[in-house]
């Protein structure tokens, strides 16, 4: 009962502000240090190995600086580029299979030795010796199958360089999570791909990446009462029919 009470009085609390505030826009949140907030976390990223900081005489510029000539497209643990995920695929499969045969076998035993016409004896009916056995045989077969797809998403997500393989390759990771309301979409985009394919704004088209592992999906009270509950679930894995 105490739980009971301290809902309903929390309920109250919060449709008497919301009464308080109708004809007022809502209120934006106040600028606050993000480190500060208790659900901050640190975080942790690959990073390539340190580089000595080394300055030539005479010069206005020193080693790795990241400006001018330098070249801005990724390449080292720890740097970021975009990808591009263009999916536009559509297939349609038509197939139809058509088999027809037809046999027939006729069998006869004009003479043989004067046996042929004892077989009247032992069967009821009278026979022809020249038509003692007849056979057919029929056979159809129709298969029609067909297959129709079609599957479209367009999005740019930023991927972080995790790790350069001996080949100059490079691997990568992205993770990209947005929440509207109770709903989270998530992006989830990795593979391997060369610099070669890296474009001049440091971006790689997604048919670049070799074991290009690519999700879209999400989480929340829209993807639940999207899903089966777990005992019609488990039904349907145990029940055989």
């Amino acid at each position: 009962m105490a739980a009971i009470g301290m809902a309903i009085s929390l309920a109250a609390c919060g449709a008497g502000d919301r009464l308080a505030n109708i004809g007022k826009a809502p209120d934006l949140s106040a600028i606050n240090n993000p480190v500060e907030s208790p659900d901050y976390k640190p975080v942790s990223m690959p990073m390539p190995p340190a580089r000595p900081e080394t300055r030539a005489p005479a010069s206005l510029w020193r080693a790795g600086a990241r400006a001018f000539f330098d070249d801005q497209r990724a390449k080292q643990v720890g740097d970021i580029l975009t990808v591009k995920v263009t999916i536009n695929d559509r297939a349609q499969l038509n197939n139809r299979t058509n088999r027809s045969r037809q046999n027939s076998e006729s069998i006869g035993l004009d003479g043989f030795f004067g046996l042929e016409n004892q077989l009247g004896k032992v069967l009821a009916e009278p026979i022809d010796p020249g038509k003692l056995v007849d056979l057919g045989s029929a056979t159809s077969n129709v298969g029609q199958g067909g297959v129709q797809r079609t599957e479209a998403v367009t999005v740019s997500i930023a991927a972080v360089v995790t790790q350069i393989l001996p080949n100059g390759n490079m691997v990568i990771n992205a993770r990209q999570e947005m929440r509207v309301n109770y709903e989270v979409r998530e992006i989830l985009v990795a593979g391997v791909i060369r610099p070669e394919d890296i474009a001049g704004d440091n971006s790689v088209p997604h048919d670049k990446i070799a074991e290009a592992r690519i999700a879209y999906g999400g989480r929340g009270q829209i993807t639940d009462f999207q899903q089966p509950r777990y005992g019609s679930q488990v039904m349907d894995i145990i029940l055989p029919f």
